[in-house]
């Protein structure tokens, strides 16, 4: 199960302190918490020998109670604590006090062999580096390879940025509680966690709503009722008209991608503007694309008088000349919804214009990598941050292309994308992604879920291409996820 709320570690204090103060006792939390690994381990997991090894904060309470819980579910189970269990205080002294089996220390030899380890040493909370010397003993431990269970995360991940200790202990199994933390998203985190499972322990919904910041996971719970629907006696210009501003003769490819993914994520019509020696090209590409001559900032303007045009594309191997940032500019002040890619986010970044200095249309998605991002703002953090101060900063959509995409929205919301498959890494994907994200907006959608769709639709295609994949097998792809979203 993963839950829809993205909590950072500090919200999702706050909303223990208000379940509690709304009386739920945080012995009962601890409790359910407990029992929520329990049920995840035993459905999961095949009977075993269990090491569990126990913290001296809380997480290392819940590990009390899923090794007595594990006991009594009879699975050999062996207690290690970190540090004195004498000086255990709250909730996490009652939860080791019902523990009634010994309990040994993490630092003396493991008695025996064991087929589990359960990590509950720190929760997501931890927002420093992990003691070097723990964490040899950690792996000194799983050098046997059992099955690595994680309580909230792996000990050494910290649950808001998604930073990870050198020293970490990836596991197989991370069972967090209530909500989704941003490291269970966010690499490098992510790619330590394993199968994530999100239990509930008893919240009430209304104690995460009050410290509910916007933050999701990325998929179509989220936007999923405002995909484009076909209706009978609609006609063409019903789904929109994507305008793309292509390259020369020498670089067709992106932009035709781009134009084909826009077609096939439903938009009506979709027409290459681009230098008249290179239109034969484009339209050898797919025939059903149309195309118009484009030379210089005045062409573009004699193309937007025809009012029919509904989004637009700019970036795609367009070229950096002269009169890149010019055309740019031209896009932006049409106040169309727009997509900025590629070599339009460059043209943005080498002007001397900042994007604070001008904010964008709110309809506009900037689709920048890390590169481009980073000459396009001049933000330090974490992955997240950084999205949501550059939405901000522009005043539009920002997304963050990644194997951790985040697409963030100037007032703070964003949704965490992850678990982009690897195969994507190769060139012309994200032209794939910019058409998707346009097709969508042509239709009218608007820009935060058309991006957040976009992402979603293209991690999902290239889940069912081939290995190797070529960024040309993605479009293929969509019209059937969309069939399978809409139940056709």
């Amino acid at each position: 199960m993963l839950c829809g709320t993205v909590l950072s570690t500090q919200a999702m204090a706050q909303v223990d302190r208000a379940a509690i103060a709304a009386g739920i006792s945080g012995a009962r939390l601890m409790e359910n918490a407990g029992a929520g690994v329990v049920r995840a381990i035993t459905g999961r997991l095949s009977p075993g020998r269990v090491l569990l090894l126990c913290g001296p904060g809380n997480n290392g309470g819940d590990g009390y109670v899923i090794a007595r819980r594990l006991a009594a579910a009879g699975w050999p189970v062996r207690v290690a604590a970190l540090g004195d269990p004498a000086r255990l205080k709250g909730d996490a002294a009652l939860a080791a006090a019902r523990w009634n089996g010994p309990i040994g220390r993490l630092t003396e030899p493991a008695a025996g062999s064991f087929d589990i380890l359960v990590d509950a040493l720190f929760g997501a909370g931890l927002d420093r580096p992990l003691d070097p010397a723990l964490g040899a003993r950690l792996h000194e431990l799983a050098a046997g390879r059992p099955q690595v269970v994680a309580v909230d995360v792996p000990s050494g991940v910290d649950g808001t940025t998604g930073t990870v200790s050198p020293d970490t202990l990836p596991a197989d199994l991370t069972v967090t509680f209530a909500c989704l933390k941003p490291a269970h998203l966010l690499e490098p985190a992510r790619s330590f966690m394993g199968e994530i499972r999100c239990v509930d322990i008893g919240i009430p919904e209304a104690a995460v709503a009050a410290h509910d910041t916007g933050l999701r996971v990325n998929g179509p719970a989220e936007w999923g009722a405002m995909l484009p629907r076909w209706a009978a006696q609609e006609h063409k210009y019903s789904h929109g008209h994507v305008l793309v501003l292509g390259g020369g003769a020498t670089s067709t490819g992106a932009a035709s991608m781009a134009a084909i993914a826009a077609a096939r994520v439903g938009a009506g019509l979709v027409t290459v503007a681009a230098p008249r020696e290179a239109l034969p090209i484009y339209a050898s590409h797919a025939p059903t694309l149309l195309t118009r001559p484009m030379e210089n900032v005045a062409d573009l303007g004699r193309l937007l008088e025809d009012r029919r045009f509904t989004a637009m594309l700019v970036g795609p191997a367009f070229g950096l000349g002269r009169h890149s940032l010019a055309v740019v500019e031209r896009v932006l002040d049409a106040r169309l919804p727009c997509v900025l890619d590629a070599d339009a986010l460059t043209a943005l970044g080498d002007s001397h214009l900042s994007i604070d200095e001008r904010k964008l249309p709110a309809s506009t998605v900037l689709t920048p990598h890390d590169g481009e991002f980073a000459r396009l703002f001049r933000f330090t953090g974490d992955r997240l941050d950084r999205a949501r101060r550059a939405a901000a900063c522009a005043g539009c959509i920002v997304l963050l292309k990644g194997a951790d995409t985040v697409i963030a929205t100037p007032d703070g919301g964003a949704r965490i994308n992850a678990q982009a498959p690897a195969k994507l890494a190769t060139a012309g994907t994200g032209d794939v992604l910019a058409g998707l994200v346009v097709g969508l907006m042509a239709q009218g959608m608007p820009a935060y879920d058309a991006a957040a769709a976009a992402a979603w639709l293209h991690a999902r295609a290239a889940e069912r291409c081939a290995t190797p994949m070529l960024a040309t097998d993605l479009a293929g792809w969509i019209p059937q996820i969309l069939g399978e979203l809409s139940g056709d």
